[in-house]
């Protein structure tokens, strides 16, 4: 039985770890988090920096974020609005998690890609 810190088995359906791997699994949320670990961006501004994503899909990942505490949402009282997000304190410490995994890609990305080669070279002798 793999356990976690608080004696929950961590493969277990009611572990809380899963809450956590559920919301870093999302496609964008590692992409949003890491852009506003450089500093709090407005929406469209975060938009830009987050190549590939929908407006919805960035509205999306943001509510996520700050139900589960780790972005804040801030309106400035001007005509329009103005509505920055920044990370929480909860926020910056997974952000460093998220720098690390970044790290961890740069220094294995080319041993994933090896492994890729080999695996579909072996995929598509397979199917000869």
């Amino acid at each position: 039985m793999a356990t976690g810190l608080t004696g929950y088995d961590l493969l277990a359906e009611a572990c809380p770890t899963r809450q956590v791997v559920y919301r870093l699994g999302d496609k964008w949320t590692l992409l949003v988090l890491y852009a506003l670990s450089q500093h709090p961006h407005r929406f469209r501004e975060l938009q830009r920096a987050v190549e590939g994503i929908s407006q919805r899909m960035l509205t999306q990942t943001l509510r996520g974020l700050e139900r589960d505490g780790l972005v804040d949402r801030a309106v400035a009282p001007t005509t329009p609005p103005q509505v920055t997000y920044s990370l929480t304190a909860l926020g910056i410490s997974l952000s460093d998690v998220v720098v690390r995994v970044r790290v961890w890609a740069y220094e294995n990305i080319e041993r994933i890609e090896i492994a890729r080669h080999s695996y579909d070279a072996a995929a598509d002798s397979d199917m000869q």
